[in-house]
């Protein structure tokens, strides 16, 4: 809804500044958002992060209760050294199939057969080692470290709830740099590229911020259903993100801005 309201603004704001000054845009600030979910349905038995909290990239933010992964690491781990086990008995027998073959006590058939058995509990132990390793990743998934560093915005499941599998547990604002999506009308199309220069008001924060433009859609977001003729061009649309450069710790998403793109390319230096 808040990315419709922008584009009616942006329609009505295709005039500002003249068509030789500054193109002025409206849109809302948006940041990145990183959604950490539970791999499978389970207890929550932790959160080790709080709203509005900064958090490092690989930090712990959450635990899921690990019992059953836990059986399931003890069951690998029996079927595992049952396997071995195995493997040993059926080793033991082929050495012994060899040497009564060469002294033609056994026959090449019996030989055969131990091979065959030897090969087959080698397969086994393969199998075992890799549903213990399953095991032993399905278990530290249950541990979920913050993907990059930033501020968690939702927590959206309280503890001792049980968290269906795919579900968001922790919703974080990369520290990357925030960006204004605005709407930039189809008579400045051709003049806006990647790296040009901006600037930014946003509502709540005194004076102007730099900014430059991350990209510019290159199909219209928004088509006349009626054919088009040199009157109606003025309704086709580009998204277009603009990059905030040094903006206030704590800015949230949602938030009205105002982008004023100017002549020039944003300095490279000041680019992640």
């Amino acid at each position: 809804m808040a990315a419709w309201i922008a584009f009616f603004f942006a329609l009505g704001s295709v005039g500002c500044g003249g068509e030789d000054g500054p193109l002025r845009l409206v849109g809302t600030v948006e940041r990145t958002l990183i959604e950490v979910t539970a791999p499978t349905s389970e207890v929550l038995s932790e959160v080790a992060v709080a709203r509005g909290e900064h958090v490092a990239a690989g930090r712990l933010i959450a635990r899921l209760d690990p019992t059953f992964a836990e059986a399931e690491i003890a069951h690998a781990e029996a079927a595992l050294a049952a396997a071995r086990s195995g493997a040993a008995v059926a080793a033991s027998d082929l050495d012994r199939a060899r040497k009564l073959r060469r002294d033609n006590v056994a026959s090449q058939q019996e030989l055969d057969r131990a091979r065959l058995a030897h090969d087959e509990s080698e397969a086994r132990l393969r199998e075992a080692d890799a549903a213990l390793d399953i095991a032993r990743k399905r278990r530290a998934d249950l541990l979920l470290a913050a993907p990059v560093a930033g501020v968690v915005d939702q927590i959206p499941f309280d503890l001792g709830e049980r968290v269906p599998a795919g579900a968001v547990l922790v919703v974080i604002l990369a520290d990357d740099d925030p960006w204004v999506r605005v709407w930039l009308p189809e008579t400045h199309f051709a003049g806006v590229d990647p790296g040009t220069a901006a600037s930014v008001r946003i509502d709540g924060v005194v004076g102007s911020l730099r900014g430059s433009v991350l990209d510019v859609a290159r199909e219209p977001a928004f088509t006349p259903h009626y054919a088009l003729t040199e009157r109606d061009r003025v309704h086709l649309v580009y998204e277009t993100r603009v990059r905030i450069l040094g903006a206030p710790d704590g800015l949230r998403p949602g938030v009205p801005a105002e982008v004023e793109i100017l002549s020039g390319r944003a300095e490279m230096a000041d680019s992640p």
